[in-house]
């Protein structure tokens, strides 16, 4: 995936980096959350976000679970810093999205 993906998908859901604390520079120059500021943000949207690293894959799998403790949703990432911008992305992506009929 690459983490200049999970910063493309997490633009595509409207967030800005007007804030800037707590963001890193991409190589490309453009501002994206570090794990610590995705995790106050998933907070403040009333999610809990866990990442751990996966030895035996080698990747990192960011968690996130809703105020029960009920898992909301899960992403895989090859570092800590693109796990949890495309944890962000997709909890952002699903927030928007209309409720099933």
């Amino acid at each position: 995936m690459g983490l200049e993906y999970a910063i493309d998908e997490l633009y595509a859901t409207g967030w800005t980096a007007l804030d800037t604390a707590g963001c890193e520079h991409a190589p490309d120059g453009r501002l994206y959350p570090g794990p610590d500021r995705v995790a106050e943000e998933m907070a403040r949207a009333g999610f809990t976000l866990a990442i751990r690293y996966a030895d035996l894959f080698d990747c990192h799998r960011a968690e996130w679970t809703d105020a029960t403790g009920a898992p909301a949703g899960a992403v895989v990432g090859q570092t800590r810093a693109e796990a949890a911008v495309y944890a962000l992305s997709q909890c952002r992506a699903r927030a928007a999205a209309p409720a099933p009929a």
